[in-house]
This record gives structure tokens, sequence and C-alpha cells, in this order.
């Protein structure tokens, strides 16, 4: 029995990297999924051309993480098409980093409307469609809890938000056990962190397990937290960064 026949889910960024994975691995669980990207049509369509030729069902909105009416209105079209979501995976994110007082105003802004406004949004307009039993998972990073180096103070903050976020929205939704979990990941080989990039060979030093994760691994254990196994898991920040923050 696959562990998500039929639930109704929405991931944000889902066109590449973890967010595609995490399409495909809802979508061979049963689930029906939507997905909204920013800029790249074609990946978006490939991604759901791998979900159909497995079987799956996926749909590819077109949504930009900085503008709120654009991620209120993919959350209000999936209830409108669908008539509720069972689970939201709070996928978009963005990292700029630099040195301190090289930032703006601007870079600020940018960050915490993809990493932080953008979930706030999406979940407000989520909970409105969404039954009892549902679940919000956000990913955010291990860099949540551990500033691994300089030039990361806008990350770290924006994904340190997502922390608290959490903690809040776990309480308000318990009533309806609608669960609410952060998913830390650490280094996932990505294009925005490839496994050959500069560091990778310092942080496999500082790593329990000296390996780069892949975007399967993040995928795995959200199919999992969304899943009716998880049904006692809320409020948490799971960490998946093969032991970096240990």
């Amino acid at each position: 029995m696959k562990k998500l026949t039929d639930k109704i889910a929405l991931v944000t960024g889902g066109s590449r990297g973890i967010g595609a994975a995490i399409v495909k691995r809802l979508a061979a669980e049963g689930a029906k999924v939507v997905f909204t990207y920013a800029n790249s049509a074609e990946k978006a369509l490939a991604v759901v051309a791998d979900v159909e030729a497995a079987g799956g069902l996926a749909v590819a909105l077109k949504a930009s993480s900085t503008v709120a009416s654009e991620v209120s209105g993919a959350v209000t079209k999936t209830i409108a098409d669908f008539g509720h979501i069972d689970v939201l995976i709070n996928n978009a994110g963005i990292y700029i980093g630099k040195a301190f007082e090289e930032h703006t105003l601007e870079d600020y802004n940018e960050i915490m409307a993809v990493n932080v406004q953008a979930v706030f949004v999406a979940a407000l307009a989520a909970v409105k469609g969404m039954p009892e039993g549902g679940r919000i998972i956000t990913i955010g990073s291990n860099m949540g809890d551990n500033a691994l180096g300089p030039e990361t103070t806008l990350y770290t903050m924006s994904k340190s938000a997502l922390q608290g976020f959490t903690r809040g929205l776990a309480r308000d939704l318990g009533a309806r056990k609608i669960t609410v979990n952060l998913i830390q990941p650490g280094p996932i080989n990505t294009d925005m962190n490839p496994a050959d990039a500069p560091l990778a060979d310092f942080l496999r030093t500082r790593m329990a397990l000296p390996d780069y994760g892949t975007v399967e691994d993040i995928a795995a254990f959200v199919s999992f937290i969304a899943s009716e196994e998880a049904r006692y898991i809320t409020g948490s920040f799971l960490t998946i960064d093969g032991g970096l923050n240990a």
C-alpha cells in the first residue's frame, strides 16, 4: 500500500534539486502533486513528464516565491482544483552569501521574502483548505542551528526564523491534528551546493559521515513525515546533514 494514496500535496519550488525529488517521491507514494516554479518552464515540464511516465500525477504552476500574491494564488488554485490540500511542502529557498558589510536592504528583503515570508503566506492560505490530519513541512537548513562560517548571516537568520514559525504553528494547529515540522538538510549534492564545490572537501572533514547526501535522501524523509506513520511528530527540527552539526 502506498503511503500517500490520493493525498493532495503542494510543493513550492519543485522544478529542480530537492524540490523535484520531493515531487517525484510523493507522486510515487500515490499523492497528486502540484508544484510551483519561478522561471524554467522546461525543467518544470520535465518533472511533470517524469511523474506521468511513472504513472503518477503532477501539475506545474508558475509562481514566484518573492511575490506573496503568487504564492497564495498557487495554494488557492490547488484548493479550487482539488478541493483541499493534505500536505504542504515549503521547499523554495535562496542563498545570498557575501561579506556582511556588502549586503544591501534589497538582499535582506529578497532572502526574507523567499525563505520566510513565502512559508508564512503558503501556510496561511493552505490551512484554510487543510483537513484534520494534514501536514505542513518546511525545508530549512542545518545552518538554522549552526552558522558554519562567514558570509552566511542573512541565510542563517532566515533559516533560524523557520524554527520559531514551526514551534508556534505546531501549537496553533495541534487541535486539528495537523503536524508542522522543519527538515534541516546539510550538504546535499545539488546545483546550489555541488559535491565537487571548492568548500566540499572541507565540509567532509567536519562530518561524521564524510559524504554529501542526495536529493533522494531528503525526499524519502519528507515522504515519511507526510505519512500517517509520522502522526505523532510535530514542532520538530529534523536535521539530515551527515553529522555535520553533531
